[in-house]
């Protein structure tokens, strides 16, 4: 495998009974890079996650982790590797400190330099108050803090994600975001799930749609965004009776049949425009008389691109 390619995976296929998780999945994330996985839930997002962390063998198929065979050299992947699950993966009965210092020690270091780690930790992820008490007295955020600084304990050259900012508050979420942006800076590479597509706009690279185990697009937010179409042009009358006359006029600058929502007075089209699309369309709506309350223009979201590829949101947009 190339060096400036961190994990590849070639026709990974993996079932369960009838249930096909993966049928074929095909990915590479350059180092250095963030390479977002999406899709809807039961996608096979985690599947993929777990062989590629040695995890799960596949039925078939080849994958590469910072240039090791997972299936051929597994302990040289796992210790590569730094991986944080849906669910915080933390002793209970340790403080937060002793999780940290733990993994630290079963990584092989030293006793000074894993409390000097542990400690490192516990003040980039703002656990300084609860270090000491057992993590069975954290909440569900604290743990879920815990649970991602113990995948970075060993400073890992590959990082793997599976939704790690569930159940985290927005502070905690920003808090995360900064820490996979100072990884990728110091070099790493890192593997990302998510259910907020936010999250992936934010940080990821490329980001790599699957659905029922299958790749069904991929490449950057805004080459995603563009598949989709152009931005979209919505305005709000101030009556009813207007209506027509705006949809009328929509449609003379619009790229496409506009859609009305009569109950909010609104009515949105597709536009090749932009800002100018939306200075004509003013401009016709004023020589008509209608009075229009507010105005807007949207490129298109994530959100967009998973409701034209996959017919349907994504979980958290349920």
């Amino acid at each position: 495998m190339p060096t400036d390619v961190a994990v590849r995976a070639e026709a990974l296929v993996k079932t369960f009974g009838s249930t096909r998780a993966l049928d074929g999945i095909d990915l590479e994330i350059p180092t250095g890079t963030v390479l977002g996985l999406l899709g809807p839930n039961g996608a096979g997002k985690t599947t993929a996650v777990r062989i590629l962390t040695t995890l799960l063998r596949p039925d078939s198929g080849r994958a590469w982790v910072a240039g090791y065979d997972v299936l051929a050299e597994p302990n040289k992947v796992r210790e590569s590797i730094g991986l944080s699950g849906q669910y915080a993966a933390v002793d209970e009965n340790l403080t937060g400190f002793e999780n940290l210092y733990m993994v630290g020690r079963l990584y092989g270091m030293n006793k000074p330099d894993a409390r000097k780690r542990a400690d490192e930790l516990i003040t980039r992820f703002r656990l300084t108050d609860a270090a000491g008490r057992p993590a069975k007295t954290y909440s569900g955020g604290m743990r879920r803090r815990l649970d991602l600084a113990g995948a970075l304990v060993a400073e890992p050259q590959v990082v793997l994600l599976d939704e790690p900012t569930t159940g985290l508050d927005p502070r905690g979420r920003l808090d995360t975001w900064e820490v996979i942006g100072e990884l990728v800076s110091d070099g790493a590479t890192v593997l990302l799930t998510t259910q907020y597509l936010e999250e992936a706009d934010q940080l990821a690279n490329t980001i790599l749609v699957i659905d029922h185990g299958r790749v069904i697009a991929s490449g950057s937010a805004d080459e995603l965004k563009s598949e989709v179409g152009g931005e979209k042009l919505e305005i709000v009358v101030a009556d009813e009776a207007d209506l027509d006359a705006a949809v009328r006029v929509l449609a003379e600058v619009g790229a496409g049949e506009p859609t009305t929502d009569r109950h909010s007075r609104r009515v949105q089209v597709v536009v090749d425009g932009g800002p100018k699309s939306l200075i004509e369309a003013l401009r016709r709506l004023d020589v008509e008389g209608v009075t229009v309350l507010d105005v807007g223009l949207h490129r298109p979201t994530l959100d967009d691109v998973f409701l034209s590829l996959t017919g349907h949101v994504t979980e958290d947009s349920q």
